[in-house]
């Protein structure tokens, strides 16, 4: 029994062939995020769906309002009522897009390699799916925090070290 969720990645953009590295850089950042974070995730599955600017912002218009593209998003799945012990099925954690045009930008932008915003993005999304989040301050700090460990396992320099508050 595994304690890592199956991760599965769907590219839908063709954009993302450019970085043939991708899936192996998002098991990995998956990987290190169940391994850290305090969250029951064995025999769960997630999917990333790798896609596009336009893509990614269809997904913020139709679920967000928001009319834009984005770096990442994250779905968590609906959790069935009861204690899931009559049912075979894998417990479904959610969904995580990411678009590469934002997702290169931004890595261009702050000067960092595209591998590690990706895992920065791969971890966030994530986080997102076992509970996380960041709508007040108190949890901004607890999810940012538990990102820079992740990410300092991989060996990935602080994403917020040069942020100015």
């Amino acid at each position: 029994m595994s304690v890592f969720p199956a991760t599965e990645v769907l590219v839908t953009a063709d954009i993302w062939r450019t970085e043939p590295d991708a899936e192996a850089v998002i098991h990995r950042a998956i990987e290190a995020a169940a391994e850290i974070a305090d969250a029951d995730v064995a025999d769960a599955e997630l999917a990333i769906m790798l896609t596009d600017d336009v893509g990614i912002r269809t997904l913020n218009a139709n679920w967000r309002k928001i009319d834009k593209p984005t770096n990442v998003l994250s779905f968590p799945a609906l959790q069935p009522e009861g204690d899931g012990s009559d049912d075979d099925a894998p417990r479904m954690l959610g969904d995580i897009a990411i678009a590469y045009e934002t997702t290169r930008r931004e890595a261009d932008e702050e000067r960092k390699p595209f591998d590690h915003h990706l895992s920065h993005l791969a971890v966030h999304g994530f986080l997102h799916l076992i509970g996380y989040d960041h709508e007040n301050d108190a949890d901004a700090d607890d999810m940012e925090n538990l990102e820079r460990e992740i990410l300092k396992r991989l060996g990935i320099p602080d994403p917020y070290a040069d942020r100015i508050d």
